[in-house]
């Protein structure tokens, strides 16, 4: 884990509400459904100002720790907000000091595994410790850039 300063970003897409334990049961998680809409060909060809065309996971508006609930906005990143389409909703991420994390291999599970140790490590206390403010995952070609909020 490296620790790097992250730019400030604006992503606009779609959200949800949730748990890790919600997201463990598979007649409670919300996740799945919530990206395969995100990752629909054509999600976001017709939002304006895109930076690149990378899909973006923001975890935002914690309730305390991996524990409890969070909000999770998968979409892309933009310039400038635009007219929302419906049912998207615009977030802004803030530059903050972050624990950069590279995820390669098969996704998702590459990722869900990332994602364990990543709770390991904070539940161990290890540090940097984890600020639970924003967190954001880049999803482009060589697989996921994990940006954790310190």
């Amino acid at each position: 884990m490296d620790v790097t300063e992250r730019g400030e970003l604006i992503v606009v897409g779609f959200a949800v509400r949730t748990t890790n334990a919600d997201e463990m049961d598979p007649s409670r998680a919300k996740l799945p459904v919530l990206w395969q809409r995100a990752g629909a060909p054509g999600a976001f060809a017709h939002v304006p100002g895109r930076v690149d065309e990378n899909l973006y996971a923001v975890l935002t508006d914690y309730e305390s720790d991996h524990h409890g609930a969070y909000t999770q906005i998968v979409g892309t990143g933009v310039r400038t907000v635009p007219r929302l389409p419906e049912g998207m909703v615009a977030v802004r991420v803030p530059a903050v000091p972050s624990m950069r994390v590279e995820v390669r291999g098969p996704m998702p599970q590459a990722l869900v595994d990332m994602w364990q140790q990543v709770w390991k490590h904070t539940e161990s206390g290890g540090t940097p410790s984890r600020a639970f403010t924003t967190d954001l995952e880049v999803h482009h070609p060589d697989g996921v850039d994990l940006y954790l909020a310190i």
